[in-house]
């Protein structure tokens, strides 16, 4: 193994699963009913179950936090202790965090927004407004760890996930980091859930008990995925991927350039993300085998798919978990104009 690519060491994740350290049991899960907030009859998604944080990392305080910042602490924390890393061992201020995310701390931008509609500007609570932006997951996710690393949110459209897993892998292989915490998540509210209803945008199976619709659209869902990169070599360390090559573009001659990515790699599998676009049907393969060969195509899953453009992360930990073991694999998400990012895996 070439000991200067980025290696994938830890997994944590907050999701319709639950809380976990490592892979999942990845069985199919049905969409619950939303009873968060009204609905004009029966709605469905794929919804994180409550629970409390500070029950899965003692300490851990979320009162005034949005559901994202929580999720992404445990998720993070989970990770590292996945991975058997001791922070206290290390120099923080090499340790960076990477958060993909479509919407950011929606829950509390909403709630801010309610409240000034509701009060006026004035009467809105200003230690609420930080927690609005769309960095403070990883912000939290640094203090909480006390890393001094570089700290990069990125939403880019429809592959955010795979977006911030280049950046980390290409900081830690020039050297600029020695670890890098990569995280990407969403949380469902009512404003999102019905902005998608009135674009048409959902599956059938949200307003029936009815399995998944061949008709279209996707069913929304939420969590959080963290996933931890470091260098080969530290002892005692196992791995469950090495993250050997990878590129973005958001146009030109994608199949050419993802051919010369691959090289003469002969791929077991191709993970395809996207939102409610599973990549073996958008317009930049046309067909997937046409791009990867005979390789077998594992399309979005219903879980994954509609975690906003977050859910790269958690096709990659579902893929990881169905299928763990030696081979190459191409986590591949792309957009609806011809943008993709592509990062090739050899899994261990």
């Amino acid at each position: 193994m070439n000991t200067t690519l980025p290696v994938l060491t830890g997994i944590g994740s907050v999701t319709p699963y639950g809380p976990q350290a490592g892979l999942i049991s990845a069985e199919p899960l049905e969409p619950s009913v939303i009873t968060a907030w009204p609905t004009p009859g029966l709605r469905r998604a794929f919804l994180v179950e409550p629970f409390r944080p500070a029950s899965i990392v003692p300490g851990l305080k979320t009162r005034r936090l949005d559901r994202l910042s929580a999720w992404a602490l445990v998720a993070s924390s989970l990770a590292l202790r996945d991975a058997g890393i001791d922070l206290s061992q290390m120099d923080r201020s090499r340790i960076a965090v990477f958060f993909a995310t479509g919407f950011g701390c929606v829950e509390l931008t909403e709630a801010f927004y309610q409240s000034a509609a509701t009060n006026g500007w004035a009467g809105t609570d200003p230690i609420t407004f930080p927690e609005t932006l769309s960095n403070a997951p990883a912000s939290h996710v640094a203090l909480f760890h006390d890393l001094r690393g570089p700290n990069v949110t990125v939403s880019s459209k429809s592959f955010a996930a795979e977006s911030a897993l280049l950046q980390a892998a290409s900081l830690l292989r020039h050297g600029q980091a020695d670890m890098a915490i990569v995280l990407a998540g969403d949380t469902l509210t009512q404003a999102v859930y019905e902005w998608y209803e009135a674009a048409h945008r959902l599956s059938p199976a949200c307003f029936c008990n009815e399995p998944m619709s061949a008709a279209g659209g996707f069913i929304p869902g939420e969590g959080v995925v963290a996933m931890v990169l470091e260098p080969a070599g530290r002892p005692a360390a196992s791995h469950y991927a090495v993250l050997s090559a990878g590129r973005w573009a958001t146009g030109g001659d994608a199949q050419a350039s993802i051919r010369e990515l691959l090289g003469d790699a002969h791929l077991d599998f191709t993970i395809c993300s996207g939102n409610g676009a599973p990549c073996a049907t958008t317009s930049l393969t046309g067909s997937g085998h046409n791009l990867v060969g005979e390789t077998a195509i594992i399309p979005a899953l219903p879980v994954a798919a509609g975690m906003g453009e977050a859910g790269g992360l958690l096709h990659l930990l579902l893929a990881l978990s169905k299928r763990p073991g030696h081979g190459e694999a191409l986590l591949l998400g792309t957009s609806a104009h011809g943008g993709y990012a592509a990062l090739r895996l050899e899994l261990s």
